[in-house]
């Protein structure tokens, strides 16, 4: 069963992070899981990042069974899920990242070159 082509920009980075995962989808995986099995997936595949924050990083002792884990691994497990949630809610994920640097831009850079605590 052939999936529907997605209606993104493939020619900017996030597009062709998009398209890639929807070919591997087509020629992989068969479907997408749903959304809510998605959305649990993503959640699951954050809490293994926070895992290896908490521990590596912050105040956590870190076992030795975790000391082996990969962060950029992880991370890349919440960037495919979240590419996969993208595609099947017909999110144009480049799009959305553009919209939200340019308000990042307008609205943050005052606030944060003026906040005592960041200096």
């Amino acid at each position: 069963m052939a999936l529907d082509p997605i209606n993104i920009n493939n020619d900017l980075p996030l597009g062709k992070l998009q398209e890639e995962v929807h070919e591997w989808i087509a020629a992989h995986g068969v479907r997408y899981f749903n959304e809510l099995t998605n959305m649990a997936q993503l959640t699951e595949e954050v809490g293994e990042v926070a895992r290896i924050i908490a521990r590596r990083y912050g105040e956590q002792s870190e076992k030795e069974s975790d000391k082996s884990k990969d962060l950029g691994e992880e991370l890349s497990d919440v960037l495919f899920v979240l590419l996969c949630l993208s595609n099947q809610t017909g999110t144009d994920l480049q799009a959305a990242f553009d919209k939200k640097m340019d308000l990042k831009r307008d609205r943050d850079h005052n606030r944060h070159h003026n906040n005592e605590k960041l200096k």
